[in-house]
């Protein structure tokens, strides 16, 4: 079995929207939550080799040779060859209703499954089953319990005094004593493996199984069929769709940032951060792909999300929530794990919650402007939405002055962001359409003044004459990449001279072989070492929409072949190995990759209205 830590991100991921888990090339699964996205870990060898936790197979005469996706769907297929024979793992989470009525399609279970398929021979092989509960806080026990089936089972007191009990069972068709001994069986027929949260009231069975596999297949290949997509880069969008897919939520429709926590930014430093919540500012762009994408039901759904969630009035905006809408994401440290390659610490919940950050009123404000163009309201929602524009442009009139953390989340002193002056601007542009829309013409041009008071101060203090562009704060010369979003949001035009210099200085200053960092300058952590994936598209669109479309599809091109070989990315990439960093998968690098290969394939006629 190969380490975990291997030297990139070379995993699968599986998902239902209800929790994921990653798999390495070797079929080893280093990384899962159960029953949820933001539960305790079963499996996290990810991040620490020797507590964490994993669940592998192996051949004593053979290995791994191969790992792919079955086309279209999210069933990853690890095959393995040796002297016994040959044999094929068929992982996946269950996706679909039982009854096949739509009032179940959101109820999914936590179940991870694998199919032991052979393919010629009699291959040898050995399951090592080791999960550890709760973030492997714990010693975790597992013992046979009844047929066919193992129970693990952790318990202990946290230094806050609280105690906990965690548990899970696997269900399989395999000798239970052999498992449990890491002892070799002959796979001789069709085997499973599937570990579950729950004890199952109705057990499953090969049969049982089986029809799991066929029916999970058939969703994935009838939602991605519903996909639109683009003659050029098809098989790019399509895998990037179904991993957003797999990330959002099913309960509830608030999509991850991230399946997973304290993955580094960069090896050996402390940006490690957990990324298991929805952050309110990836929601214009989730929104608009998902549209795009033919997907308007996921859209609909996280925005339910998102205007069930967010405060009405006096009650303070979030940048981000818990995926049930939680508003208190308590940040602690696991002092007991080690960290993926050493790179401690590893938090779960996350302590920016509470920041104060100026760009998400324009992202909220933009939401439900997108809303309200594409779908019909009752008079009592447009009641409710109305409410909220008014509160968010009464706060945005209160506050656009003040400071802020910014986009990135900077935990030290409070700056005038300019990306978060041009957000609040945004938040009453939108503000002012709902407002004609509804009819309320008076209040609209009331704030005529506040846009453009907004818009003037940002032209004057948040361009910098000696450096030629927009730059990262009032009366700074350090750049950032979200000003590359300007022209996005219709702050400012495209071909407008001050924003085509802002992209032309952002690529001679950020830019480092083709990747972008976010900014240069130092944080709270020291100067950034790693390429921000996102950024990288967002200059890719920037590129192609002030009239570099030939440079921009090179960039885009390249970004590809970036890809691990699953076609999945993290948040960040190393700008000499091109390995990836940070959380993983990302939503908003697949978002944004999506963003881009619509916007490029046009160039060619590629894009394509329908799937």
């Amino acid at each position: 079995m190969s380490h975990p830590n291997s030297d990139n991100y070379n995993y699968g991921v599986i998902g239902n929207g209800r929790t994921c888990a990653l798999i390495d090339t070797d079929a080893s699964i280093v990384y899962c939550c159960m029953p949820d996205f933001d539960s305790g870990t079963i499996f996290a060898s990810i991040l620490d080799p020797y507590v964490g936790g994993e669940m592998g197979i192996s051949m004593d005469d053979g290995e791994a040779v191969s790992q792919e996706y079955e086309r279209n769907t999210g069933i990853l297929v690890t095959r393995f060859k040796g002297e016994s024979g040959e044999f094929e793992v068929i992982d996946f989470m269950a996706r679909y209703s039982w009854d096949g009525h739509a009032g179940s399609k959101h109820d999914v279970s936590s179940d991870i499954i694998r199919v032991l398929n052979p393919i010629s021979g009699t291959p040898k092989l050995r399951v090592h089953y080791n999960p550890r509960l709760e973030y492997g806080r714990f010693d975790t026990e597992s013992h046979t319990f009844g047929e066919n089936r193992i129970k693990s089972t952790t318990t202990g007191v946290r230094k806050e005094g609280q105690s906990v009990y965690e548990s899970c069972y696997l269900y399989t068709d395999m000798d239970t004593e052999k498992i449990l001994e890491c002892g070799e069986h002959t796979l001789e027929k069709q085997n499973y493996l599937l570990i579950s949260y729950n004890d199952k009231v109705m057990p499953p069975d090969a049969d049982t199984v089986e029809l799991m596999l066929q029916r999970t297949r058939s969703y994935w290949l009838l939602w991605t069929a519903r996909t639109h997509r683009c003659n050029r880069y098809s098989e790019e969008i399509v895998r990037s769709a179904i991993t957003l897919k797999m990330l959002q939520f099913s309960p509830t429709g608030a999509v991850l940032a991230a399946g997973t926590t304290s993955l580094p930014e960069t090896i050996g430093e402390e940006r490690n951060w957990d990324y298991r919540f929805c952050w309110i500012r990836d929601g214009s762009m989730t929104v608009s792909v998902l549209r795009r994408l033919g997907h308007p039901l996921m859209a609909e759904r996280f925005i339910d999300w998102v205007m069930n969630t967010v405060p009405t009035k006096d009650d303070a905006l979030q940048i981000m929530y818990g995926i049930r809408g939680e508003k208190t994401l308590t940040e602690e440290e696991l002092e007991h794990l080690s960290g993926y390659h050493g790179s401690g610490p590893v938090r779960v919940g996350n302590a920016a919650y509470h920041q104060m950050q100026h760009d998400i009123y324009g992202i909220l404000m933009d939401v439900i402007y997108q809303d309200l163009e594409g779908r019909k309201r009752t008079p009592e929602t447009l009641d409710r939405i109305w409410t909220r524009v008014r509160s968010i442009a009464k706060t945005v009139g209160e506050y656009w002055r003040e400071p802020d953390r910014g986009i990135w989340e900077i935990r030290g002193e409070a700056r005038h962001f300019v990306f978060s002056k041009v957000l609040c601007w945004v938040a009453v542009d939108r503000a002012i359409k709902v407002a004609k829309m509804l009819g309320k013409d008076d209040w609209a041009k009331q704030h005529l003044g506040l846009l453009a008071e907004i818009k003037d101060d940002i032209m004057e203090k948040g361009w910098n004459e000696k450096k030629q562009a927009f730059t990262q704060a009032y009366g700074s010369e350090d750049l950032d990449s979200s000003n590359l979003l300007m022209a996005e949001y219709g702050f400012i035009d495209y071909n407008h001279p001050k924003f085509v210099a802002t992209v032309e200085k952002s690529d001679e200053d950020l830019c480092r072989g083709g990747l972008m960092y976010r900014y240069r300058n130092q944080d709270d952590f020291g100067e950034p070492s790693s390429a921000f994936t996102v950024c990288s598209f967002w200059m890719v669109k920037a590129l192609a929409k002030t009239g570099k479309r030939k440079e921009a599809r090179k960039r885009f091109e390249t970004l590809l072949s970036y890809a691990n070989p699953k076609g999945l990315y993290g948040e960040d990439l190393d700008f000499e190995s091109k390995r990836h960093l940070g959380n993983f998968p990302q939503a908003y690098s697949h978002l944004a990759l999506i963003d881009c290969a619509l916007e490029l394939a046009e160039d060619c006629g590629d894009y394509l209205i329908e799937a």
